[in-house]
């Protein structure tokens, strides 16, 4: 075991881990933040999906050793400071952009890293960067409608599935 010492949502936190825990696991099972989902650990699925000093990671596919001194963000730490939905939760929660809501915190970390990356991303960049993520229920619809109305756009143009 070796203390790992990474800060989440901008609080430094440390915990124990073996060499094989994922960072998945480290979150969920370690620092008690399970809103991080694992739906696969194959890093099929994004369920699991957290930005790592920035950038979008599937956490099933890091181990919690290799974030030590990282700064790691997680759906926990989306909301806003006063604890109410940021922009892009409140427009999944308006589109509908989602059902069970097993895929909702991959999917809403993605489309931060998206929107930071492409403010204003298509409806084909949209879909092609949520390649990475399933869902298995919505049928990517109304998340796109979701993301494109998080960035500011309008989606009264997005044909029906």
């Amino acid at each position: 075991m070796a203390s790992v010492t990474i800060t989440v949502n901008g609080k430094p936190m440390t915990g124990e881990a073996e060499g094989r825990t994922l960072l998945s696991t480290f979150l969920r099972e370690e620092l008690s933040l399970t809103g991080t989902h694992v739906g696969c650990d194959t890093s099929q699925c994004g369920a699991c999906v957290v930005h790592v000093n920035g950038e979008p990671v599937k956490s099933c596919t890091m181990f919690a050793q290799e974030a030590n001194g990282a700064d790691v963000s997680t759906i926990e730490g989306q909301a806003n400071a006063d604890g109410s939905l940021n922009t892009i939760q409140a427009a999944f929660q308006e589109h509908h952009g989602l059902q069970c809501g097993f895929c909702t915190p991959g999917m809403v970390m993605s489309a931060a890293a998206l929107l930071k990356e492409n403010p204003k991303p298509s409806e084909t960049e949209i879909r092609d960067y949520l390649e990475g993520n399933i869902c298995r229920c919505t049928g990517y619809h109304n998340i796109v409608k979701a993301i494109m109305a998080a960035s500011g756009q309008d989606v009264s143009a997005i044909a029906a599935e």
